[in-house]
């Protein structure tokens, strides 16, 4: 395994994490006499497998269901506690007394007296951003653990657009953050400034769900395996994201022994590999230009506004990005499922989908991106007919 110095944390990192929402039970809190002997010994086996690969760095939330109390049980069974970095996420909220109560909530599940890791999950807007930034918030609460030894470094996680994202990251009040769990993958590279300011901060970067919301790799569509080739998308995504100087880990998100072999195989080869990502980064371009007329799916992305800035609240940018995904590279699926999100108050797919576009006026906007109004509204109804619930 190779590992990586955290940014200023000053930890040793494995390039590869295990991060454990899908190896849980349920999504749902359910007492522990009700676990399925069967999925805490599956969850069991990852934790050990991982161990012997060397993947020391263990990733979950108060919010994944079962997963906390799942995990500190295999932990204990399986590891001593000097053996792995744990990391947890707590969600802010308007009351730090209530998140410091989840805190030792979280505590008691994973049946530790300390995590090593502790991030504030979820600033996805500007008001989870305030619930933790502001004086005496959230973020002074985690500080304040952090001082009683309970938690080591402090960082964030979230779905949150770039501005929220970047505010997150320029905060300097109670020490800032330590490290962040981004977003950023081959298919999405908006959040690139991030990766840029944060390295200027000495963060740690943590790349989150690299797998499944960077595509549904773990099923990708022919079309993307033929331009990956000789690599799996999948080892393709990791690479590319590991190649970047920013990033110091991805997350394997196992929810079976099996799903350790492509990415282990990708690291293993990392030398040579690496050398492919050019060509292959190229072949993909061309393919996505030759489809789209851009060379990158969100190639229109920074010249929309976001969704609260546009008629009807249409997610024009994002809607744009799933249609050129599914047209370029062939990931209909993954695009129709991340559109099925829109208009249903989701905190990460914000916004509408484009059934109504022909009700507003589209006319500044299109004007801004350098493209025709007209152009612009039947790109937006050819993609609603594509991923929306027709997929016609």
């Amino acid at each position: 395994m190779i590992y990586r110095r955290f940014g200023n944390t000053g930890l040793q990192v494995p390039v590869l994490s295990a991060g454990f929402m899908r190896a849980m039970h349920s999504w749902g809190r359910v007492p522990a006499q009700d676990i399925p002997a069967a999925s805490q010994a599956n969850l069991e086996e990852i934790v050990s497998r991982a161990l012997k690969l060397g993947i020391n760095h263990f990733e979950t939330a108060r919010g994944y269901g079962t997963s906390e109390e799942q995990l500190g049980r295999a932990l204990k069974r399986v590891a001593r506690r000097d053996s792995y970095l744990l990391q947890t996420k707590i969600q802010p909220t308007d009351d730090p007394a209530a998140f410091r109560a989840d805190f030792f909530d979280s505590l008691q599940r994973l049946g530790v007296d300390r995590v090593d890791l502790l991030a504030l999950h979820g600033i996805n807007d500007y008001q989870s951003l305030w619930h933790t930034c502001r004086r005496g918030g959230c973020l002074a609460a985690a500080r304040e653990l952090q001082r009683q030894g309970l938690a080591g470094c402090i960082g964030f996680s979230g779905h949150g657009s770039l501005p929220v994202i970047l505010a997150a990251i320029r905060h300097a009040e109670d020490g800032g953050f330590d490290y962040l769990n981004l977003h950023w993958y081959y298919i999405f590279q908006v959040n690139t400034p991030a990766l840029v300011e944060a390295a200027a901060r000495d963060m740690g970067v943590f790349i989150i769900s690299p797998t499944d919301k960077g595509g549904m790799l773990q099923e990708p569509p022919e079309l993307l395996q033929k331009l990956c080739r000789p690599l799996a998308p999948m080892a393709f995504n990791d690479l590319y994201c590991l190649a970047r100087p920013e990033v110091q880990t991805v997350s394997v998100g196992a929810a079976r022994l099996s799903d350790f072999a492509t990415h282990i195989e990708a690291i293993s080869r990392f030398d040579r590999d690496a050398a492919l990502l050019p060509e292959l980064d190229h072949r993909c371009r061309q393919t996505m230009k030759a489809a789209t007329g851009h060379e990158r799916p969100e190639g229109l992305w920074h010249l929309l506004p976001s969704w609260d800035q546009t008629p009807g609240l249409i997610n024009i940018p994002f809607i744009l990005w799933l249609y050129n995904l599914a047209q370029g590279w062939g990931l209909t699926a993954y695009a129709r499922k991340r559109y099925a999100y829109l208009g249903r108050d989701v905190k990460w797919v914000p916004g509408n989908n484009g059934a109504a576009v022909r009700q507003y006026d589209l006319g500044r906007i299109a004007e801004k991106a350098g493209i025709e109004e007209v152009k612009l509204v039947q790109l937006l109804e050819k993609a609603h007919r594509l991923l929306g619930e027709s997929g016609e």
